[in-house]
């Protein structure tokens, strides 16, 4: 596709061609209604009956079946059709508005897309001092409204050609042949339900077009949001949408609570705790931590707090307020970046919390970067599972673990999925409680990473290194000399060996004197030797 075809296309033409089919299509359903009325009809109530009677009727029985078919046949041609001109007109639109915005700015578009202007100061053509920012924007708007074209055109193309095959060699005539095709077609309608294998989702994904992309987003920000195999950057979009609706609804709320009851009531024999004051005390203080959560996230997104990380962009990957909540936010973009870490955080996280874990993944992303200059990294916050919120009890429970393992799972799978390029050096890493998540995920699930960190282990549900399904040269654990924390919950060797231990068969990185919630201070041992090892530097 280039720029003449495009900009000259006429689009009317595919619209009078779809408009020919409708025609074609509402003729041929008033054929089948008159062979309906006028033979078959007429058939059934003429009480022929015998040998030859019976093959008479099973034969116009067939004929019946395929006047449907190619009645069906003709809608869907009508549809693409549709489809196409629908898809061209926004592609054209897109061009023709940065065209006219290159003329506006004084740039001269050449057929083939470079960008030209005049740099002398004193001339009336002059374009301006920022004349090459406004021509890079203009020509990636040039770009992407060709690649939208093209996109459409090889859809399209395919579409056709095979309705055009199932005409010519009568299998359009064939039910299941039709079945199959509306199968298709209800399926490039409908987003893909939650848990579907991402492999799947991104090949559904790539058959839409733009403008079919962004209405999803738009429309089912929630749903295209949260569904692993999704790129990244079309999640972020639909995620920031979730994140501004969630804001007002919980606002909303917030507003309406009413006024707060009285702390204390007369329970008969003195005063009590009000249970209205109860309720309302949690809900205002679920309401307030939630709200400050998305602000603190908006914050790493477009705030101060993105300019205090030199600009380095976050995308939120997931996204919910229901219960504790669960955030997943990405330092750099994973389907671009050469190393890919997914940090597990352990007990006492939630969505409320999820800017301190976001502040880990900055620091993972300083310090790879460190090492290994010449490869991006991106680094996830994971928040993408009820983590237990206390020690005891439920740092001592494994269901949580549990209920991780297939979220966690298909994250990773989604992570390869949506990558582009080279497949990247992808890296599960878990702290506290989160170890146990990653343990029993790598256990049970064998999701596709090349190394496991564990930092603060417990214990991961396995006597040995190998038990995970990867090398255990790929498997290293840190735990700092000031750190009891979780460890001292499963002394009782609820969650099998030690991952510290010799027998365990990990590497063991240097964690210096960090106790269990400070290993990623900035410039910290811990943090570098994560940085190492996420950067594919780290040596024994």
């Amino acid at each position: 596709m280039n720029i003449k075809t495009l900009y000259d296309a006429n689009i009317n033409n595919i619209t009078i061609a779809k408009n020919a089919f409708d025609k074609l299509y509402s003729a041929f359903g008033q054929h089948i209604e008159s062979w309906q009325h006028e033979v078959v009809d007429r058939l059934t109530n003429s009480h022929w009956t015998g040998t030859a009677a019976d093959h008479a009727h099973a034969r116009i029985q067939f004929l019946g079946t395929e006047l449907q078919s190619a009645h069906s046949e003709l809608d869907f041609v009508s549809k693409a059709l549709a489809k196409a001109a629908e898809q061209f007109a926004l592609a054209q639109a897109h061009l023709i508005y940065a065209l006219d915005d290159a003329k506006n700015a004084k740039l001269n578009v050449a057929p083939d897309g470079r960008i030209t202007w005049d740099k002398e100061p004193t001339s009336p053509n002059y374009a301006g001092a920022g004349a090459e920012t406004t021509a890079i924007a203009i020509s990636n708007r040039i770009a992407a409204a060709l690649s939208e074209a093209d996109h459409a055109d090889q859809e399209i193309s395919a579409r056709l050609n095979h309705l055009a095959t199932n005409a010519s060699n009568g299998t359009g005539l064939d039910a299941a042949t039709v079945a199959k095709d509306q199968a298709a077609e209800t399926a490039r309608e409908q987003i893909p339900a939650a848990g579907t294998d991402p492999a799947s989702v991104k090949q559904w994904w790539n058959g839409l077009s733009d403008s079919e992309r962004q209405k999803f987003i738009n429309d089912h920000p929630d749903q295209v949001g949260n569904l692993d195999g999704i790129p990244a950057v079309a999640r972020d979009q639909a995620n920031r949408i979730n994140m501004k609706n969630a804001k007002q609804n919980l606002q909303l709320q917030l507003d309406h609570l009413g006024p707060e009851p009285p702390h204390k009531i007369d329970g008969g024999q003195g005063p009590i705790t009000n249970p209205d004051w109860m309720a309302w005390d949690a809900k205002n203080i679920d309401l307030r931590e939630k709200l400050k959560g998305i602000d603190d996230i908006e914050s790493r997104l477009d705030g101060k707090k993105l300019a205090a990380r030199g600009n380095t962009p976050a995308f939120l990957l997931g996204f919910d307020t229901k219960g504790n909540g669960r955030a997943i936010v990405s330092v750099n973009n994973p389907d671009t970046a050469d190393n890919v870490v997914t940090f597990v955080p352990g007990t006492t996280s939630k969505f409320a919390a999820v800017s301190g874990d976001v502040d880990k993944a900055d620091e993972m992303v300083k310090a790879a970067t460190t090492e290994g200059r010449t490869k991006s990294t991106a680094a996830i916050a994971w928040v993408g599972y009820d983590a237990p919120q206390n020690k005891i009890p439920d740092a001592a429970m494994d269901h949580f673990a549990e209920n991780a393992e297939k979220d966690l799972a298909r994250f990773q799978v989604g992570l390869r999925s949506t990558h582009e390029g080279a497949p990247s050096h992808n890296i599960l890493m878990g702290h506290s409680y989160g170890t146990l998540a990653v343990g029993y995920t790598m256990r049970d699930l064998k999701p596709p990473v090349d190394d496991v960190i564990l930092v603060g282990s417990p214990g991961v549900g396995v006597d040995h290194a190998r038990e995970l399904n990867i090398d255990p040269s790929h498997v290293y654990v840190a735990r700092g000399s000031e750190d009891s924390g979780m460890y001292a919950v499963a002394r009782s060797e609820w969650f099998r060996q030690d991952p510290m231990s010799s027998d365990f068969g990990a590497r063991h990185l240097q964690a210096g004197d960090s106790d269990h919630s400070h290993y990623w201070n900035p410039n910290g041992d811990a943090v570098k030797e994560f940085g190492r090892v996420i950067a594919g530097t780290w040596r024994p």
